[in-house]
Order: structure tokens, then C-alpha cells, then sequence
């Protein structure tokens, strides 16, 4: 029974009992009095007891040998005793302080288990197991402080932390990786450090350290997208029955750098050949390589390299131009003489495809022979199918592009030159996605179709770059259904993507509709079109968020070192006290603020002041 001046246990702290009564008054080592109902304490010593026993209590007992609760546990192996007797037994006493200092073994556990009544010592090989685990606890405890002690001292540079120096500071560095990546949303190290625990704060500290290189990009990881391309074999196309329309002019035109061909146009009188890469042939709706390809939505271009949706051994087979003749997926569009589609028909074939760069397309526009005049006859169906869509409310938007390149430790950024042809190849491949939409829309084909509405566009639009930057600010995001609609933007009724299939899996699944259809067999339902659009919608906007982040991140990279350099800039919109301007040779756009007027399209020179790459800051300032 307790009593006045017991010591008690009170949600595992020493507690003196100072009266007894309906409920117990206690005192516990801050001071504070409380009152508890009798079975919420346990009992561990009757007294008498006063305040200064509890501050023994707390203290501990000085000096008491390991080798005293060893032996008692030697000796208790077997055996079972009180807490009084584990006291004695460990303490050589009964009093207070020993009574606690035994509750405080048997709380342990390590050696002891059971309650205050029946205490028996622990099987040895449990004891021994846990010693283990307890000693590598420490010793990870004081690696892990070592670690960030030498953070905080400021041992900052690549030599302070070699990958011999100790086995545990690349496992520590391997925990703010996944911060940094956002594989996680916590890190002990930047707690202990007093940072925040930020993808930011963890890739600047892996700068600093020189644990990373700037040349580490993590936006595709933060994203959840793989660095490696599909892995899913796709089988050669199988034998079956195709078009031959290898004596048609079939023209692959793309940038410089491009190395899978999924597009190639030919003309032939009024009639337009858009022949599109046929990866559908061997790609089965549902295999293993097409939900593969789903998931990613898209195959990824960084500046750093390629990671494709498709298994990258399957361009041979289908890219267009790398083997002769190449399958493709024909759409031969009947054109009339206001250049509207009058018929749409879409092939199996094989052709014969020259590649050529939209540079080499501009310089044969104007010859006679070669492929001068198969050119030229193309940019005349394609300057008329721009003029018929300005007609009906199209919108055209030119701003700076600029290419980025990454190989190993060499970064170059290149503006992209303006080619007269790759607009004429962009109008070939609406008239194919226009084309394709009527073709399924009139078959009653469960069809991913594209649809835009149009945005507010301002009464007075400026013009130039402050222009093009107004008509982007105003466009409304599009959208993928089953249901036909406007795209407002192009100015069409009708409008679908079909010619990358090699890149875009949205596209793909259009070319497996179409196949079916083609073969006589059952399509797709429209719930599952619309399942498998949800799905590839949501790789491809990952892989779309990454890439931009990615060009951020290398062009903060290739301004790293670049401070105090000064860059051409036109003002595109006032913010305030800022200006949001574009340099046109980096593609970058950026707020400066400013005090002086400056009126939209206006030059200004920039003088980069400050880079910080983990927030992607690049700081000017005006001249």
C-alpha cells in the first residue's frame, strides 16, 4: 500500500509521495505537485523518503560497476526476484536512490525483463544480440555527429571528405542525396544542422561539400522518371501487306542534331503525303513495351541525353531513313485548291527517305534540280495552309529558342536558328493531325483527339518579342479526349497528334486505333482510350515539367562562372518596379528591377551579378 514519503514511479519519473488521500499528492524533481489517481504510479520504495532523494534519484549512482550488473544478471539467468532484491543484489543496498537506479535496469532491458514484482534475467544470447545492436547504434550516433561537426566547422571543400576517409560519410551524403532528388522529405543531417530540409537547401550543401558536381542535374529524378531508356524489346515489323511509295520524293527534315526520324513528307500534284514512323506494326496494345511506354508518356530529351519511351534498338527498325525502304504509316491528303482536305487516306507503305537539316531544306528551296522543286511545292501547300488558318483565328507565337548541349563536362547553349522550312514541315504535320481527326471522327473511331479554347487576347497586342510573349501569357492549356472539338489555337475544327509515335505515346495510341481499324479488327473502347490517354497525359507532363527545369538547371550551370558578363535583353513586360525581359541567346527570361523607364521591345544590356543553381536564380541588373 502506498504511503506518505513513498518514492513512486510516475510516467517513468521518480516521484515522492507528500500525502495520502481520495487521490495521491506528488511531488516530482521540477518542483511541481501533482494529483494522480493510485493507479497511475507504481510503488518502488515505502520510505520514508524526502525531497533531496529524488535529486539523488536523478543523479544516478556514481561509479557503479558494469561488471556488478553483469553478475547479477549471471546470476538471475534462471532465477527471479523483487526489485528490492535486484537492488540488494546489484547495489549492495535497498534505499531510494538504488531502488530507482534498479527500475532504471529493469526499464533498460537489456539485461533484465519482467515487472517490479518478478524480475528474471534475459537469455544470453538475446543480451549478447543486443549489446550488438546497441554498440553500433553508438558508434552510428557518433559517426553521424563527427559528420556534421565537420559540416558545421566549415569543411566545405572536395578534399574534406574523400571517399576513404570513412565509410559512413558517403552513406551520410547518400541521405541528403534522396532529400535532393525528393525521394524523401526529411533529412537528420540538415536537422542537426539547423537547416531546412529542402531538395534546395540538400543540393546546395552537396555543392558545397563538392559531394556533387553542378553537373549533377536532379530535376528528371525529382520528376520520378528514369534516366534509362525502355527496356522492352519490340520484334522487326511483321510481313504484311503495305503500299509501295518508294517513287515518291520522301523528305525527313529535322534539326542538326536530331537522330530518330519519325517524319517525312512527300507531294505529288494536289495531293500531300505525310509518312509517319510505324513503331504500332510491333507495338501491341497492352505489351509489356506498351505499358512501358505509357507510363512514361514521352521519351525525355535533356541536354544530357535521351531516355525514350521505346526501346532505343527499335529505331532501327522504324525511325524513317535509317534503313531502305522504312514501313511507314502513310496519310495521303487530297488537297483542294483553297488547300482545305478534301480526302483523307491512310496507308501502309514503305518509302524511301532522304534526311535532310532544315538548313540544307532552306538552301534547296531555290534550286531546280535535286529536291528544289519537290521543296518548293511544298512550301506553297504549307504557306497556304498558314494563310487558310490565320484565316479562321490561328495564332502564331515566335519567341528565342536556344539549344543545350551536354557532353561530359563540355556545356554549350546555341540559339536556334530561324528556318524558314521547319515551318513548313510544322504545317505538313498539322494538315496530317487535321486529316487524321476527320478520318477517325467519320469511322466512329474511340480517337484521342486535341482541342484548345482560345484565351482573352488583349485589345491593343504589341508587337515583336513583347507581342509573341502576350499571345503565350493568354493561351489556355489544352486538352486530350475522346471528344472531338476546336483547337482555337490552330484555328482548326478538328485536330488530333499522330506523327510521333516514336516520342510521344499519345500518338502511338492513335496509330494503334488506326491499325486496328486498318486490319479489320476491334478497337479500343472509348473508356479504355480514355484510360490509357489519363495515363500517358501524366508521363508526358512529367517529362515536359522536367525538361524545362533541366534547361533551367544547365543554363544556370553555363552562367555559373560567367558573373559580370553582360547579355542583350528585350524588355517584354512591366511588373511592378521590374521588368520581365528575354535574352534571346539563352532563351532565358528574367525579372530585373528596375528605375528607369523601359518601354516593351525596347534593348537592354544585362549584367549577370549572381548565380545560385540549386533555386535556379540567375540575378542582373540593368546597365
Amino acid at each position: 500500500m502506498i504511503q506518505e514519503k513513498s518514492l513512486v514511479v510516475y510516467k517513468n519519473r521518480p516521484a515522492l509521495v507528500t500525502s495520502v488521500g481520495e487521490k495521491l499528492h506528488i511531488a516530482i524533481l521540477n518542483g511541481e505537485q501533482l494529483r494522480v489517481r493510485e493507479k497511475d504510479v507504481e510503488l518502488i520504495y515505502h520510505g520514508p523518503c524526502v525531497l533531496i532523494d529524488l535529486v539523488a534519484c536523478d543523479t544516478g549512482i556514481a561509479g557503479s560497476v558494469s561488471d556488478d550488473v553483469r553478475g547479477a544478471w549471471e546470476l538471475l539467468e534462471d532465477g527471479v526476484v523483487s526489485l528490492k532484491e535486484l537492488a540488494e543484489l546489484v547495489y549492495g543496498e535497498y534505499t531510494a536512490r538504488t531502488s530507482w537506479a534498479a527500475y532504471t535496469l529493469l526499464r533498460d532491458g537489456l539485461y533484465f525483463s519482467g515487472d517490479i514484482d518478478a524480475i528474471h534475467g534475459r537469455k544470453g544470447d538475446e543480451v549478447v544480440a543486443d549489446e550488438q545492436k546497441r554498440a553500433e547504434k553508438q558508434r552510428e550516433v557518433m559517426a553521424r555527429d563527427c559528420f556534421v561537426q565537420r559540416l558545421r566547422a566549415g569543411s566545405t571543400n572536395p578534399g574534406c571528405f574523400p571517399e576513404d576517409d570513412t565509410p559512413d560519410s558517403r552513406r551520410f551524403f547518400q541521405e541528403i542525396e534522396a532529400l535532393a532528388y525528393k525521394r524523401t522529405d526529411k533529412s537528420r543531417t540538415l536537422k542537426d544542422l539547423g537547416s531546412q530540409e529542402t531538395p534546395q537547401e540538400a543540393h546546395r550543401l552537396l555543392l558545397s561539400t563538392g559531394f556533387w558536381s553542378p553537373l549533377v542535374n536532379p530535376y528528371p529524378v525529382r520528376f520520378g522518371l528514369s534516366l534509362v531508356s525502355a527496356k522492352a524489346l519490340l520484334v522487326p515489323p511483321p510481313v504484311e501487306e503495305r503500299v509501295d511509295l518508294t517513287h515518291l520524293v520522301s523528305l525527313a527534315i529535322d534539326n542538326a542534331w536530331s537522330d530518330d526520324p519519325d517524319d517525312a513528307v512527300s507531294i505529288e500534284g494536289n495531293t500531300l503525303y505525310v509518312h509517319i514512323a510505324d513503331p504500332g506494326a510491333s507495338l501491341v496494345s497492352g505489351s509489356v513495351a506498351d505499358i512501358e511506354a505509357r507510363d512514361r508518356g514521352a521519351t525525355l530529351y535533356l541536354p544530357e541525353g535521351v531516355s525514350r519511351m521505346i526501346n532505343p534498338d527499335a529505331l532501327r527498325y522504324f525511325a524513317l531513313g535509317l534503313q531502305s525502304p522504312s514501313p511507314a504509316l502513310s496519310f495521303k491528303l487530297q488537297l483542294d485548291d483553297a488547300g482545305f482536305i478534301t480526302e483523307t487516306e491512310i496507308i501502309r507503305s514503305f518509302v524511301k527517305v532522304s534526311r535532310l537539316t532544315y538548313a540544307e531544306a532552306d538552301a534547296m528551296r531555290g534550286e531546280s534540280a535535286g529536291f528544289g522543286p519537290d521543296i518548293r511545292r511544298l512550301f506553297a501547300i504549307a504557306d497556304r495552309n498558314m494563310g487558310r488558318r490565320l484565316n479562321t483565328g490561328a495564332i502564331t507565337i515566335e519567341l528565342p529558342e536556344a539549344h543545350i548541349m551536354v557532353r561530359g563536362e563540355e556545356l554549350a547553349i546555341t540559339p536556334i536558328a530561324s528556318h524558314s522550312s521547319a515551318g513548313m514541315v510544322r504545317e505538313c504535320m498539322l494538315m496530317a493531325g487535321e486529316g487524321a481527326a476527320e478520318w477517325a471522327l467519320r469511322r466512329r473511331l474511340p480517337f484521342p483527339y486535341v482541342t484548345q479554347e482560345l484565351g482573352d487576347l488583349p485589345d491593343e497586342m504589341l508587337s515583336g518579342l513583347a507581342g509573341a510573349y502576350q499571345k503565350r501569357r493568354c493561351m489556355r492549356p489544352r486538352s486530350l479526349s475522346t471528344r472531338p472539338g476546336a483547337h482555337s489555337g490552330l484555328g482548326l475544327d478538328i485536330y488530333t497528334q499522330v506523327t510521333s509515335p516514336l516520342r510521344r505515346y499519345t500518338d502511338l495510341l492513335a496509330h494503334q486505333q488506326i491499325r486496328a481499324f486498318l486490319r479489320n479488327e476491334s478497337p479500343l473502347s472509348e473508356d479504355e482510350v480514355l484510360l490509357r490517354l489519363a495515363a500517358g497525359e501524366a508521363g508526358a507532363n512529367a517529362a515536359i515539367q522536367a525538361e524545362r527545369m533541366s534547361r533551367s538547371h544547365w543554363t544556370a550551370v553555363y552562367l555559373s562562372d560567367k558573373k559580370g558578363s553582360c547579355w542583350d535583353a528585350v524588355a517584354l513586360e512591366r511588373r511592378g518596379g521590374r521588368m520581365l525581359f528575354i535574352i534571346p541567346e539563352l532563351a532565358l527570361e528574367t525579372q530585373v528591377a528596375l528605375k528607369q523607364n523601359v518601354e516593351p521591345n525596347e534593348l537592354v544590356s544585362l549584367t549577370l551579378t549572381q548565380v545560385k543553381i540549386p533555386e535556379l536564380e540567375m540575378t542582373f541588373v540593368a546597365e
